[in-house]
């Protein structure tokens, strides 16, 4: 895809030097908004070998347009959900008071921000109101004090009642939640977060997770990002925090596109096999995925598996039809984006070959290394290292050998850190710190989270 994407840039890139000329000679910012998703579907090879039937990778990639000039961004609706227990005492919580700050001063009056804290206990500290308040929110956030237990799922709720109080109106709604230690107060496993996350997203709501150290659950923290779109970070130290938060607030302040709805079809005679990564549902011929946001001038895309009946030198095929329906938040009005994918049969191997589209391999091999990491987690958690480590080796060699097929650097760089990965588990066991970068690493490469 590399060709495309880059063409598809310098295209956007002109659009946006025409409006900045037009805006320059008296047209309406308005028209600033004509930049749109772009949606292409592609194939991991555009020549097929005739005569038999196969399965095919397809990606569906959403190129967002950057952030339009000249117009105000969207307002942000943000509550903070702080862990405030024992642990968190010392630098830990100077440092996330910092954080917190950080995300304040990058808001403005037009923005709405609030502050929950919790322990054994839910305390709103900062209830909802704007954020151009900055010297007297600073105030509040100074005085957290760390000590109790670790109520976690009730500071996520809390947060979400402070969101709720302005979610009729047109802002991006987010939570940021920081935790460096495991819920022990009311709900605690991950499918009790990861239904209150599905809940949320129902509500345009998506919370960021941040684990901070290594006795967090990063598998309840990584599903209650996933299940409600949003990012998740794993910090070793709190030093990283004013970093962290000054990451997030930036994809928050750029969203370009809500509320994404990509339905795939496919015609009759090719059937869906499975989506890779994402999550999403199969219904008959309809592939449909949900992303709650888009940011500007990021790729965001999904990998499905197809099978296509054999067919005959020469013939060529459409295999699927991708509509998005987004709401531009710019003007809060519906949007639509469409893309296709064809692709031909011949019995020349050489032909199919070199119509190998090296980005879509890339992609997908790297999503299997993710679902590889995943897996290693597993197997390490019912005591079979061994098989774990097997697992990781046998990804990094296959991450080799299509690196070197192709040259692809990227792949290549990722098997030796896979490697990496899989000597010191056989080494020295899964430790803590090793299994939240297994997780934190795969969930990022799954939703296309730029790493911090």
């Amino acid at each position: 895809m590399g060709n495309g994407i880059q063409k598809n840039k310098r295209t956007l890139l002109a659009i946006a030097v025409i409006l900045a000329v037009m805006m320059g000679a008296g047209v309406a910012p308005a028209a600033a908004q004509a930049s749109k998703v772009i949606c292409t579907v592609e194939t991991d090879r555009a020549v097929l070998p005739a005569g038999e039937s196969q399965n095919v990778v397809l990606k569906v990639t959403l190129d967002a347009p950057p952030v339009p000039a000249g117009i105000r961004r969207p307002k942000v609706n943000l509550a903070l959900v702080l862990d405030q227990s024992g642990s968190m005492n010392g630098s830990k919580m100077a440092q996330a008071k910092a954080a917190a700050v950080e995300a304040l001063t990058r808001l403005g009056s037009q923005d709405v921000f609030s502050v929950v804290v919790y322990d054994t206990n839910v305390h709103t500290i900062v209830p909802a109101q704007s954020a151009g308040y900055v010297d007297r929110i600073i105030r509040t956030i100074e005085k957290i004090q760390a000590g109790g237990s670790t109520a976690l799922f009730g500071g996520v709720s809390q947060g979400a009642a402070e969101i709720r109080k302005n979610l009729e109106n047109d802002f991006i709604h987010r939570i940021v939640l920081l935790s460096d230690g495991l819920a022990n107060v009311g709900p605690r496993m991950p499918e009790d977060l990861g239904r209150l996350g599905a809940a949320l997203l129902k509500e345009n709501i998506s919370v960021t997770t941040v684990g901070v150290g290594t006795d967090y659950n990063e598998d309840l923290m990584a599903r209650l990002a996933q299940n409600s779109d949003g990012n998740t970070y794993f910090v070793e130290s709190g030093v990283d925090l004013p970093r962290i938060f000054a990451a997030e607030l930036g994809d928050v302040l750029n969203v370009v596109a809500t509320q994404v709805n990509v339905t795939i079809t496919l015609p009759d005679n090719v059937q869906p096999v499975d989506i890779i990564g994402r999550e999403g549902r199969i219904m008959g011929q309809k592939i449909e995925l949900f992303m709650n946001q888009l940011y500007g001038d990021q790729e965001k895309y999904a990998l499905v598996e197809v099978r296509l009946p054999a067919a005959r030198e020469g013939d060529q095929l459409k295999i699927a039809q991708a509509d998005v329906h987004y709401q531009n938040p710019f003007n809060n009005r519906p949007e639509v984006s469409q893309g296709a994918s064809h692709v031909s049969f011949s019995h020349d191997p050489e032909q199919v070959e070199t119509s190998a589209n090296r980005d879509v391999v890339r992609e997908y091999q790297l999503n299997l290394k993710a679902l590889a990491q995943e897996k290693a987690i597993e197997l390490s958690d019912e005591g079979r290292q061994p098989e774990a480590v097997t697992a990781l080796k046998q990804s990094a060699e296959k991450l080799r050998q299509v690196g070197r097929l192709y040259k692809d650097s990227e792949l290549l760089k990722e098997a030796e850190a896979v490697a990496d990965q899989a000597d010191q588990i056989e080494e020295k066991g899964m430790s803590k710190k090793s299994r939240k970068i297994l997780r934190t690493q795969s969930y990022q490469q799954k939703n296309q989270q730029l790493s911090q």
